[in-house]
C-alpha cells in the first residue's frame, strides 16, 4: 500500500482517481479547497507542507481555465521538494505545445515546471473529456439554434478511462512523458451535436460558425487530436445514452 495525494480530488477527474486508488487499497489524501482534513487552496499554498508529508506520489488534477495553474503548481512543487516526494504525476492536454490558446499555454508552462522540478515525474496528455464536449453542446443548445465552430473535429475520451490510467501511473515509477490517450473516435462537432439532440429528445438547427484567430486555425488543423492514439473504448454516444437514459424531452436540464 502506498500513500498518494490527489489534488482537485472532488473534481470531474480527481474524484474517480481517488475512488480507484482507494479501491485498490492505497491510502489517499484527497486535497481540495473544502475537503477536510486536507482543505488547501493551492493558489495560496497554505497547509501544503502537512498534506504532502510522507506521501509516495502526488497526482495533480487541480486546474482552472480561469487562470492560476502556474502559481498553484509552483506551490505544490515547492512543498513536494521540501517533503522529498519521489513522484509527481501531472495530467495535461493533447496539443498544448501546438495551439496558441491561453489555457493551453498555461498547461504547457506547468509541464515545463514539472520537468524542471527535480522530482521524479510523469506527464499524461489526453484529448478532451466527454464531459467537456457535453458542456459545450448543452451551452450551445440554450440558444434557438446551435452555433458550433465550423470545420472542427474533436476526439472526446471517457473520464473513467483517464482516471484508470492515472491511478496506474501513480503507483508506478516516474516515466516522463508517457503515450498520449485519445478517445476512440474523431468526430465533427455537428456529428456530436446530432448525438446530443437525439439523446436529449431535442430538435434544433445546427449552424456552423467560422471563427477567426490562430487558435481556431489550429483546431481546424486538428492539432488537438491524436488519432494514432485512439485508445479510448467508450464512445460519446454511449456516454450520452448512459447520462440521459436513451433520450427524452427535457433531460438536458438535469446536466450538472
Amino acid at each position: 500500500m502506498t500513500t498518494i495525494l490527489v489534488t482537485g480530488a472532488t473534481g470531474t477527474l480527481g474524484r474517480p482517481v481517488t475512488d480507484l486508488l482507494r479501491a485498490d487499497g492505497h491510502e489517499v489524501r484527497a486535497l481540495s479547497r473544502h475537503s477536510q482534513p486536507y482543505a488547501v487552496d493551492l493558489r495560496e499554498g497554505t497547509g501544503l507542507d502537512a498534506a504532502v508529508q510522507g506521501v509516495d506520489a502526488i497526482v495533480h488534477c487541480a486546474t482552472s481555465p480561469r487562470g492560476g495553474d502556474e502559481g498553484a503548481a509552483g506551490h505544490l512543487i515547492e512543498a513536494a521538494r521540501r517533503a522529498g516526494v519521489p513522484h509527481l504525476v501531472y495530467i495535461s492536454i493533447v496539443g498544448v505545445d501546438r495551439l496558441p490558446l491561453g489555457y493551453y499555454k498555461s498547461k504547457r508552462a506547468v509541464e515545463r515546471m514539472v520537468e524542471d522540478s527535480g522530482l521524479g515525474w510523469t506527464v499524461l496528455r489526453t484529448t478532451q473529456f466527454h464531459d467537456l464536449a457535453l458542456q459545450i453542446l448543452a451551452s450551445s443548445a440554450k440558444l434557438p439554434v446551435m452555433p458550433l465552430p465550423a470545420g472542427v473535429s474533436v476526439q472526446p475520451i471517457d473520464t473513467a478511462e483517464v482516471a484508470g490510467r492515472l491511478a496506474e501511473l501513480a503507483v508506478g515509477r516516474p516515466a516522463g512523458f508517457v503515450a498520449e490517450m485519445g478517445g476512440p473516435q474523431v468526430r465533427t462537432m455537428p456529428e456530436l451535436a446530432r448525438d446530443y439532440l437525439r439523446a436529449t429528445g431535442r430538435r434544433q438547427p445546427i449552424v456552423p460558425v467560422r471563427l477567426a484567430g490562430k487558435a481556431y486555425a489550429g483546431f481546424r488543423a486538428g492539432r488537438h487530436l491524436t488519432p494514432e492514439r485512439a485508445v479510448g473504448k467508450r464512445t460519446f454516444e454511449e456516454f450520452l445514452d448512459e447520462r440521459f437514459g436513451g433520450g427524452g424531452e427535457g433531460r438536458a436540464g438535469g446536466m450538472r
